[in-house]
């Protein structure tokens, strides 16, 4: 039986990647809570191809 609650799997992905032009992406999951942050999650984290920190936004 599945755990009732406010928390949700969300997948973050890189946005300064696309605009580099370089292949692959840079994926993370994550998990959040709908409740206290219904708006869509940012975080800075690592992309290893462009091998910096940036911006990782959440995905649909």
């Amino acid at each position: 039986m599945a755990k009732k609650g406010n928390r949700v799997q969300v997948i973050l992905e890189c946005t300064e990647h696309k605009e580099s032009g370089k292949p692959g992406t840079s994926r993370y999951i994550s998990t959040k809570n709908k409740k206290n942050s219904p708006d869509r999650l940012e975080l800075k984290k690592f992309n290893p191809i462009l091998k910096k920190y940036t911006i990782h936004k959440e995905i649909k």
